[in-house]
């Protein structure tokens, strides 16, 4: 009973924020370089992290600030992940908050297609969920490195990209990278 509580109320604070970012996002970033996004996907255990869990799911909100006049931004992102135990009896639990430069690539102003680079550092809560026993947090520092794409229209965009994370964990440090799909509302 209790699991359930807590879950539920962590997923209500979750759907309460996408809700309110998504109500707000276009009206403030019409007014500013600042782009507000959601987005989703899978998120694939790499390296030693693969032995043991499989590929499983992740959500993510962001606030990205892009200087007009510069092909460097600042982003912001938070990111729930979700990793199965191979064979079930429970799962992998990561929650970051990351910091990021996004290196946008130069390209003619009616081109929709926009690459980027980001990367970054940040804060990753990894907890061990077994289904039965005890669950075991750790919180620690790590860093990510990815490639990405925009296909912007006038205020609103889809974006596309991938990532790897590697999270400074005891022992051998844990890998994983989500691919995610998402959307961007305003800015420039």
């Amino acid at each position: 009973m209790r699991r359930a509580s807590e879950g539920g109320g962590l997923g209500r604070a979750v759907a309460a924020g996408v809700i309110a970012i998504a109500l707000l996002a276009p009206t403030i970033a019409a007014q500013t370089p600042v782009e507000f996004g959601l987005g989703a996907g899978i998120s694939i255990p790499s390296g030693a992290t693969s032995n043991g869990l499989k590929t499983g799911w992740h959500g993510t909100a962001l606030v990205q600030f892009k200087p007009p006049a510069s092909p460097v931004g600042f982003q912001v992102d938070g990111s729930y992940n979700q990793l199965g135990f191979d064979g079930g009896g429970g799962k992998y639990r990561v929650i970051s908050g990351t910091a990021n430069a996004v290196y946008r690539f130069s390209v003619a102003a009616e081109t929709q297609f926009r690459p980027y680079l980001i990367g970054g550092g940040g804060i990753y809560n990894v907890k061990n969920k077994p289904d039965a026993g005890i669950s075991v947090s750790d919180t620690k520092f790590g860093i990510n490195v990815g490639a990405g794409f925009d296909i912007k229209t006038s205020g609103i965009g889809l974006f596309m990209e991938g990532r790897f994370h590697n999270v400074f964990v005891t022992g051998s440090d844990f890998h994983y990278i989500p691919i995610t799909v998402g959307v961007r509302f305003g800015g420039s």
